[in-house]
């Protein structure tokens, strides 16, 4: 692997240990998967945020660190809302050492905005190149904007941050980001919400492995794009995906099927994903809610009082802008947090059957909550917590 003069500085210790420790991180990453240089990022976004994943061994890692971000960095949801923790029924002891972790992150100038979707806060533009590693805000990056990042681990993630570069391999390269499978959908509904997408993606995912789809027959927005590469992300190895006439790569390259596998999915399929189980709780934002979803829920609890427990979750920054649509989504009983999500909180420890319009949330949630999941479209969700 080719290193510059600072490069080779920082290696060898000349600009501190914690600079040289992080600087190892990411020549034996470029080393194990070939990287032949760095390069230079435009963005980093840090994972292993939340307390319950990481545990007491990463914030002792992350304490022992001495050095600050040198490029715009993003931390992914911790394990609470910082603000309104207690409201979500926290441990106490648990907030003690989210906090702790929070505070770790922040003397390391990663922005604390805590959300899975950096790209409705920063200016990302095609052919940017990244280190991020949250693996939906991966999906988004590559697939919707059609900038360049590898999936990171949270280690690896931070020392983009504080170097600026990451090895440049894998889907940084053009040559690597070329389609391996060709995916057929049959009998798009007319209006097909982020959740029949993340459904989609849910099959999806599990038939792609970590090759590289590209998929005709289908039509999605921004909302719809989130959630079928969230989903396909969870249930397999999925950074990056094209759609024919929409995503900017496949309009650009004009990409073919031809001589692709292809795998035909029809509406059938995804639709038996959808069972209509009643459940204790309702959970909604996993990927972080847009403004255009907010103003959908907005309008769906229009007059409605929730009887069931509604978890909304979305970035402070979003909410912060949003405060009207806010005011009226928890004026119906439903709460929307910052910070952090279904999956990485305790906070939906305490339910058994938990509702999502996510497929991302219905793979993490059984293993990441303990508790059963069921899909349901947004209005469904919505449907679901107004009945007495």
């Amino acid at each position: 692997m080719h290193l510059t003069a600072e490069e080779e500085s920082l290696l060898n210790g000349e600009e501190g240990e914690t600079r040289q420790q992080l600087m190892e991180i990411l020549v034996g990453v470029g080393t194990v998967f070939g990287a032949e240089e760095m390069v230079p990022i435009r963005s980093a976004q840090v994972s292993g945020a939340s307390y319950k994943t990481i545990g007491e061994w990463g914030l002792k890692w992350l304490s022992s660190l001495d050095a600050h971000a040198s490029v715009p960095a993003i931390l992914n949801p911790v394990g609470m809302d910082r603000i309104r923790w207690e409201e979500m029924e926290i441990d106490p002891d648990f907030a003690t050492k989210q906090l702790e972790v929070i505070s770790a992150y922040e003397r390391l100038g990663i922005r604390l905005e805590c959300t899975c979707t950096p790209y409705y806060l920063n200016i990302t533009e095609y052919g940017d190149h990244l280190a991020w590693s949250e693996s939906s805000a991966v999906s988004y990056a590559n697939s919707v904007i059609g900038a360049r990042t590898n999936r990171e681990g949270g280690p690896s993630a931070l020392a983009a941050a504080v170097i600026g570069k990451t090895p440049k391999y894998g889907l940084h390269l053009i040559e690597n980001r070329r389609p391996g499978i060709h995916i057929r959908v049959e009998g798009e509904p007319k209006e097909a919400d982020a959740a029949w997408y993340g459904a989609l993606g849910s099959l999806a995912g599990k038939i792609t492995g970590n090759r590289i789809p590209l998929f005709s027959g289908i039509r999605p927005g921004r909302d719809q794009l989130k959630n079928l590469g969230a989903a396909m992300a969870a249930t397999g190895a999925v950074a990056l995906y094209h759609v024919q006439g929409i995503t900017p790569e496949a309009r650009i390259f004009s990409y073919s099927t031809r001589g692709l596998e292809e795998v035909l999915i029809g509406a059938d399929e995804v639709a038996s994903l959808f069972t209509g189980e009643d459940v204790d709780a309702i959970a909604i934002g996993c990927p972080h809610c847009s403004p255009d979803e907010l103003m959908t829920l907005a309008d769906l609890l229009n007059g409605c009082v929730v009887h069931k427990p509604v978890y909304i979750f979305a970035a402070r920054d979003v909410i912060e802008r949003e405060f009207e649509l806010v005011r009226k989504i928890e004026q119906s009983g439903a709460r929307v947090y910052a910070d952090t999500c279904m999956v990485v909180s305790p906070a939906l420890e305490r339910y058994d059957r938990i509702m999502v319009n996510s497929g991302k949330a219905l793979a993490y949630v059984p293993t990441m909550c303990g508790a059963r999941a069921v899909i349901g479209s947004t209005k469904e969700c919505i449907r679901m917590a107004c009945i007495p």
